[in-house]
């Protein structure tokens, strides 16, 4: 299950990726159009800083912008970026790897077997997914309300 942190993490760089076009978006912003807290926010916006997602501007027309494209950032990254592993079981993580205490033969585990189909469709999904994707994807989502 993804966490509230991960969820706000990604709607935070899709509000950023939509509207920072020409200025950086200001945190209160970002925070009053995504209902996310402020605190919170900036503590998730300052991580994905440091991990080189987004840059920060101060002063008066200040704010964050992404540093790579929005076709360049994918969920899977960001996801992993917030809470690690994307795997249901560490024994079949790629990045995030610990055997199983109560396992005897990781070879002929079944629970391993169908976890690791599991992960790797999840995977596939998330990082074939970019926040561009996203964008387009709830433009399409909200043209069929209205229909």
């Amino acid at each position: 299950m993804l966490s509230k942190k991960a969820k706000y993490a990604i709607k935070a760089l899709e509000y950023i990726a939509a509207k920072s076009d020409i200025n950086p978006i200001l945190i209160a912003e970002i925070s009053e159009a995504q209902h996310i807290p402020k605190k919170f926010l900036e503590a998730i916006l300052l991580e994905l800083k440091r991990a080189g997602i987004l840059q920060s501007k101060k002063g008066k027309f200040g704010g964050y912008n992404l540093r790579q494209t929005a076709d360049e950032i994918n969920l899977g990254f960001v996801i992993r970026l917030i809470d690690g592993p994307i795997s249901l079981i560490a024994c079949v993580s790629d990045k995030f790897y610990e055997p199983c205490d109560e396992c005897e033969n990781e070879e002929t585990c079944s629970l391993r077997s169908v976890v690791k189909e599991v992960r790797e469709a999840t995977t596939n999904i998330l990082s074939k997914v970019t926040l561009s994707d996203m964008i387009k994807r709830e433009q399409r989502l909200k043209k069929s309300i209205k229909k």
